[in-house]
């Protein structure tokens, strides 16, 4: 039993190097493969989810169970041997990479350069590719709308549980870089309405910002397209509806939790805003719920 896929221009990148997908097969081994072994920048992930089996790597035998992992990479020589009363499934892939640019000082913390380095790693998998197998195979049978963006995110979870297999729960040294000041301000901008609707006043928010109320009033009008007030406002007449939507809470106290000064200042509000005072909008919600 085989399935393969090739001739396929799959190719995903991280890092400065693009990883090539050459071939990809799923089979079952009904009979040994011969020894053999791969060029220059060539990689082959062996997968075993089932059977068992010995593969001889440079004249030394690994016994192979379920769920072993192993890797060859350029000139190691490898020869799979399945047992005859329960013959080994495996999956493979197989890689070739290319460098996008040449750095003097490579970048020795990234998921590329230790990929490159190993050429040989044997062991039993700790990061769960099986499933990550399963899906690839899914997505290539199925070619389902948006499948090769799927597949070339696949293979890079692939690579990178590769290296974390090699590593044993090595934390990275790389990170994410902050955000721009321009990506923070939104977050700071809507984390404010969310949070502290009843009581964020222009003030405060101008100086989480870092600017002056004008600009602070600029920033929403451009970005949002309402004002201080506006944003506000739209916030608390939001969370208005929700309280109101529980009975077990009474509208002087809705008053009070959106930081109205009196329940016919809040009455007023709710009604300028949704044409509806809150005491109907409660009526006419219990009346739609029943009927």
């Amino acid at each position: 039993m085989r399935t393969g896929y090739k001739d396929l221009n799959i190719k995903t990148t991280i890092n400065d190097t693009t990883f090539l997908v050459l071939n990809i097969v799923y089979e079952r081994f009904l009979k040994s493969m011969p020894k053999h072994s791969h060029g220059n920048n060539s990689y082959e992930l062996h997968y075993i989810p089932y059977g068992h089996g010995k593969v001889s790597i440079d004249d030394q035998i690994y016994n192979i169970t379920p769920n072993t992992l192993y890797m060859t990479g350029p000139h190691i020589e490898h020869e799979q041997i399945p047992v005859k009363n329960d013959p080994m499934t495996e999956y493979c892939i197989y890689f070739k990479i290319q460098k996008n640019s040449s750095h003097p000082a490579p970048d020795v913390d990234t998921v590329a350069y230790k990929f490159e380095k190993t050429h040989f790693w044997f062991g039993q998998d700790t990061q769960e590719l099986y499933p990550l197998m399963q899906q690839i195979f899914f997505e290539l049978e199925h070619r389902y709308t948006g499948y090769m963006i799927q597949v070339e995110a696949l293979l890079q979870q692939c690579l990178v549980k590769i290296v974390r297999n090699y590593e044993n729960r090595t934390q990275s040294k790389s990170h994410f870089s902050p955000s721009n000041l321009v990506d923070s301000k939104y977050i700071i901008v809507e984390e404010c309405f969310l949070y502290e609707y009843e009581t964020i006043t222009l003030e405060i928010l101008s100086e989480r910002l870092g600017l002056s109320i004008r600009q602070t009033e600029r920033f929403l009008k451009e970005y949002y397209g309402k004002t201080f007030l506006q944003k506000k406002t739209e916030a608390k007449m939001s969370m208005a509806k929700i309280y109101l939507n529980d009975d077990t809470i009474n509208i002087s106290e809705i008053a009070d939790r959106l930081n109205y000064s009196s329940i016919q200042h809040f009455s007023y509000a709710f009604k300028q805003y949704y044409g509806i005072t809150p005491s109907n909008y409660r009526k006419n919600n219990k009346i739609a719920e029943r009927s």
